[in-house]
């Protein structure tokens, strides 16, 4: 079997069309243009060609990710800072995409998810009970800090688990 060979420009024109179909990194394009059997010079050639196209951005990439990934999954900070990390994102375009989550927003979201799973927890005691939601919030990504402060809030009657 022929494996095919990709010039600059054909390498330009296919990574592309790639980077048109969803917002990506500089490392996913790597990890294709490698697939691709391109490397080195011609392949970060390819890269800064799609910089300056502006086809990849990352800053745009980081702030899309994390709206994304809090809005549709109800991540936290936390977990969408640790998978913009392993995409091989700068901490300013880290700081960039979290700056995308409002404060208030954030904390409605783990309040509604606090309350959902409030209701189907089943546990001995009130205090297994907090430990549950808690330990659930926090594997969403949320901090444990305001996890526990929200928790106690819900239970003080300053805000509902309903």
């Amino acid at each position: 079997m022929k494996t095919q060979v990709y010039t600059v420009k054909q390498a330009f024109v296919k990574a592309a069309r790639f980077c048109a179909y969803q917002e990506r990194t500089q490392q996913e394009v790597r990890e294709k243009l490698r697939e691709w059997r391109m490397y080195g010079d011609e392949a970060e050639e390819v890269i800064c060609l799609l910089i300056q196209d502006n086809f990849i951005n990352e800053e745009r990439f980081a702030q899309t990710f994390a709206g994304g990934k809090f809005r549709l999954k109800k991540w936290g900070k936390v977990k969408i800072e640790y998978a913009l990390r392993q995409k091989g994102l700068t901490e300013y375009c880290i700081r960039k995409g979290l700056a995308e989550i409002e404060d208030e927003a954030y904390q409605k979201t783990l309040e509604g998810l606090l309350a959902k799973k409030w209701t189907t927890i089943e546990a001995e005691s009130l205090y297994e009970r907090k430990h549950k939601i808690a330990q659930y919030a926090i594997q969403k990504g949320y901090e444990s800090e305001m996890v526990w402060t929200t928790i106690k809030q819900m239970l003080d009657g300053k805000t509902n688990f309903t």
